[in-house]
């Protein structure tokens, strides 16, 4: 049983900044992947980015260059530094962690303005 906590959404104006965490507590697998996902509406979900325990990142075509997914492994904490913010990153913001299973968090509202 792992627990997800979010943080760090908000309303920022094209080419802000903002820093998204997302806390990771219970039975936390010594290897494991976490990762960011976002879904606007009408839009499937996708994957934004995603780091494993030994620090592989992946991230989506759209937003390469602009975000940057880290992690803290003594916290189980995972971050998404997401610059240059553009209108079409609008979303649900959801963190994920998979062990042998998946559990995802409850999701933080990122809204960029023109």
């Amino acid at each position: 049983q792992v627990q997800l906590v979010e943080s760090g959404g908000g309303l920022v104006q094209t080419g802000g900044s903002l820093r998204l965490s997302c806390a990771a507590s219970g039975s936390i697998s010594s290897i494991n992947v976490m990762a960011w996902y976002r879904q606007a509406p009408g839009k499937q979900r996708e994957l934004v980015a995603a780091i494993t325990s030994g620090g592989r990142t992946n991230y989506a075509d759209s937003v390469k260059g602009r975000f940057t997914i880290s992690r803290d492994n003594a916290k189980n904490t995972v971050y998404l530094q997401m610059n240059s913010l553009k209108p079409e990153d609008t979303a649900v913001y959801i963190c994920k962690y998979s062990d042998f299973v998946h559990y995802w968090g409850q999701g933080t509202q990122v809204t960029v303005s023109s």
